[in-house]
């Protein structure tokens, strides 16, 4: 999708966004953003080919394998995103407090080649974040190809559990502490 998507949608005079530029540094880093816009949902986005690849996930992540979430993807965004929050003003796109809910780096498990993988609609990471960490895939739904809809589901490793797992829960402690 490169980054002629995420220009269109935004007015960078209105909006405290990074600009659209592309960085191919690609560290394997990652960042989820709780986003409150018209619906709360959280944004998984991961450094790849120069750009943050990015997911609309309206229930946040889980660490519980047993939960299958669904993760829409949007237009990819700068890697200058990782770092960002704040609030985007009412008349933009994706109006609302942006926080930044988890961060820190991933590695592509089995075939190296993220790129492959996500053209495949099968990619396979693990993360090192604060809150995520472990396995994790990323499969793309073949029966909706238009829309974009992914799922994002936890494997079963010494980070997993079996327990209800809501994000929301861990956003409001780390608001509390």
């Amino acid at each position: 999708m490169a980054l002629q998507d995420y220009i269109k949608k935004r007015q960078f005079n209105k909006t405290p966004e990074p600009k659209g530029e592309l960085d191919n540094n690609n560290a394997y880093r990652f960042v989820i953003q709780r986003h409150q816009a018209s619906h709360l949902h959280y944004d998984l986005r991961l450094e790849m080919e120069g750009v943050l690849k990015s997911w609309a996930v309206p229930k946040g992540p889980s660490m519980n394998p047993s939960d299958k979430r669904l993760a829409i993807m949007t237009e990819d965004h700068p890697v200058k995103y990782l770092t960002f929050h704040g609030v985007i003003p009412k008349g933009n796109y994706g109006a609302g407090v942006m926080d930044i809910w988890d961060e820190g780096t991933y590695q592509v498990l089995e075939d190296e080649d993220p790129v492959k993988q996500l053209k495949n609609g099968d990619l396979k990471i693990e993360f090192y974040g604060k809150k995520i960490k472990g396995a994790f895939a990323l499969v793309k739904m073949k029966r909706d190809i238009e829309k974009n809809q992914w799922l994002l589901i936890k494997k079963k490793d010494p980070f997993s559990t079996d327990l209800h797992y809501d994000a929301e829960i861990f956003a409001s402690k780390k608001k509390s502490s």
